[in-house]
């Protein structure tokens, strides 16, 4: 059995070699490189696109799919439109899909046509709430309004230099310290609806944040109010607490 396959192959073989042998050597050695390199590719594309290799930089895409587009970015300049925005408003009159609702109280912070000074029933303050406000918060306010809501986030350190240093005349209208006493006034709806659709420089982020997540927000916003102007008869079991008097700590 093993001599037949053996004079297969040599029947197989014979002419092919005797083809080669006719090859000028450049051509050989030619083959030999390519073959070579083509295998490299193939090898440093595989071990780019496994997914169990880590990797600090971006890997190749040798099909695209729709990795990367071409799209505008939350904050790009987009000069087709007049006002410069990437980011469109909502069109006047219009009503996302699922948007229609009733519950004017939840989805828009208004009760009987005046702002609402509680929060919806459907929303209950509590220490979880709270944890997810101050995540939102930290997310989408605190660039501006700082950690602390004092109007001093990083955004505003950055912009203020820019407009010291008067590079390309930037101008800059400083964020609101969510302390002052006009803004502590406000009633819970009215600072939904700021939060929905904007003031002044501010845009809306109704489309970036959920309504419930918007009164977590809004819940850790009035935890940071308090925590300014708390007196420690509201503390539970304040008594037991350390204090700073004097400078000194007992």
């Amino acid at each position: 059995m093993s001599n037949l396959i053996k004079q297969i192959l040599d029947d197989l073989l014979k002419p092919i070699l005797a083809d080669l042998k006719e090859v000028p050597i450049w051509i050989k050695w030619g083959a030999i490189v390519m073959t070579c390199v083509a295998i490299m590719i193939v090898s440093f594309i595989f071990r780019a696109r496994s997914s169990g290799v880590y990797n600090d930089k971006p890997r190749i895409h040798y099909i695209q799919n729709m990795d990367n587009q071409p799209k505008y970015v939350s904050q790009e300049v987009n000069t087709l439109f007049t006002d410069g925005r990437g980011m469109r408003p909502k069109i006047a009159g219009t009503v996302s899909r699922g948007e229609m609702v009733d519950d004017t109280h939840f989805f828009m912070g208004v009760n009987s046509d005046t702002w609402a000074t509680e929060f919806p029933a459907q929303v209950k303050v509590d220490r979880a709430l709270l944890d997810r406000g101050q995540g939102r918060f930290n997310i989408y306010c605190s660039p501006c309004h700082g950690a602390g809501g004092f109007g001093d986030g990083v955004i505003h350190h950055r912009a203020f230099r820019l407009v010291e240093t008067g590079v390309n005349g930037t101008t800059w209208v400083a964020p609101k310290n969510l302390h002052e006493e006009a803004i502590a006034a406000q009633p819970v709806g009215q600072l939904f609806n700021t939060i929905t659709n904007g003031v002044r420089t501010m845009s809306g982020y109704a489309s970036q944040i959920p309504v419930a997540d918007r009164w977590a927000i809004i819940a850790y916003i009035r935890a940071l109010q308090l925590s300014q102007n708390a007196d420690a008869s509201t503390v539970p079991n304040a008594d037991s607490l350390r204090r700073v008097d004097e400078g000194s700590v007992r």
